[in-house]
């Protein structure tokens, strides 16, 4: 029971989900997510490649079924998936009353196809399809990146009424593609008799990684100029929240007027920006730097446990999204002004991630194929 509301249950009266981006057989099995639902005011979770990859490694929590899966001799990629589909299913199935009372609002755990995928749009889709088939959940997202190859794959599984969760979105440019394969999705289903009211999406725009690039180049140009370097090191921890809160502004712009209205006016949901990323990587910056300045209606943050912890014992709730648009637009001009252009800085972080998220996923298989060598070798 809750005797006092910690800052993160204050995010709700603003209009901003607390979602935990974090997953493990763990945290299912010794009520570490019901505790984070009570004491910490999570209604939605996450996962992706990395996440189980430390998840899979750590203990041996997973053996059991490990064991059972090689005895029936599966492979790697198939142990994998068994694994991780028996985690989001629980998962969901522990969300499964958020879900209800919030109108599906939230109460989801996003599960991510295979980072192999990220420039297959056929291939995306089918395990798309095969997730959501075989969870058989109304509170499962499946996790699409935002690259050129993912966008028609995002509008496609939005027109089948499936629930997308955009990953990997770092740019300006790469958020308005998203919105548009989302309400293109929707207007197709709406063309087709289809119902809308229960396809939901969220687009994850990563957010502390932006300045964790940009801070390394504006430390090359102090290096190459140090008669500005008053002037660039202001500029250090700004770029990311000013990216955000741009790209906030353009949501604001796709999900208003005629378009949305009508779209609306079918019961569609709006497709909620989510802030990831959100934990601080720059030990100088304030540990809830990304979401003190990130506040508003109607959005999601995406936190790992450092962050839940450092935001419940001294976040700053206020409805601070929206203000400093002006300052923020002036410092992309500034950060163009030097060469850094966010936008290029955003295809070169999309890059990184996916293979970020490659390295995690083959980093798993080659601890599961030792593993899985190790038990048959036993066993003669």
């Amino acid at each position: 029971m809750v005797t006092y509301k910690n800052p993160l249950f204050e995010l709700q009266d603003y209009g901003q989900s607390v979602w935990y981006d974090n997953i493990s057989r763990q945290l299912l099995h010794n009520g570490g997510i019901q505790n984070l639902i009570d004491n910490f005011a999570v209604v939605g979770m996450t996962s992706n490649p990395s996440i189980f990859e430390k998840a899979m490694t750590d203990g041996n929590a997973y053996d059991d079924q490990f064991h059972a899966l090689v005895k029936e001799g599966k492979g790697v990629a198939d142990i994998f998936l068994a694994m991780s589909i028996q985690d989001i299913g629980d998962a969901a199935d522990i969300l499964r009353p958020i879900y209800d009372r919030t109108n599906g609002l939230d109460g989801y755990i996003s599960i991510e196809v295979l980072p192999g995928y990220a420039h297959d749009t056929e291939a995306t889709i089918k395990m798309a399809h095969a997730f959501w088939d075989e969870l058989k959940r109304p509170n499962i997202m499946v996790k699409i990146p935002g690259t050129a190859e993912g966008i028609p794959a995002i509008r496609q599984c939005t027109a089948n009424g499936i629930n997308v969760n955009i990953t990997l979105l770092f740019g300006i440019e790469q958020y308005e593609q998203v919105m548009e394969a989302y309400l293109s999705g929707l207007e197709e289903r709406v063309k087709n008799g289809q119902p809308v009211d229960r396809v939901n999406s969220v687009a994850s725009f990563f957010v502390s990684r932006v300045d964790t690039l940009v801070d390394k180049r504006l430390d090359d140009l102090i290096a190459q100029q140090p008669d500005r370097a008053s002037e660039l090191k202001a500029l250090h921890g700004k770029a990311a929240i000013a990216n955000a809160k741009i790209a906030y502004e353009h949501f604001k712009q796709v999900f208003s007027g005629p378009r949305w209205e009508a779209l609306q006016s079918k019961g569609a949901t709006i497709q909620r920006p989510l802030w990831a990323s959100t934990s601080t990587k720059n030990p100088a910056y304030p540990d809830t730097i990304y979401v003190d300045n990130l506040i508003g209606r109607p959005t999601v943050n995406t936190m790992p446990q450092a962050t839940v912890d450092a935001f419940a014992d001294h976040g700053h709730v206020a409805a601070t999204l929206e203000q400093g648009l002006a300052e923020a637009e002036q410092q992309a001009g500034q950060f163009k002004g030097f060469g850094i252009d966010l936008e290029e800085v955003a295809a070169e972080l999309q890059t990184q991630g996916v293979k970020l998220f490659s390295d995690a996923y083959d980093k798993l298989g080659a601890a599961l194929s030792q593993k899985r060598a190790e038990l048959v070798a036993e066993r003669g």
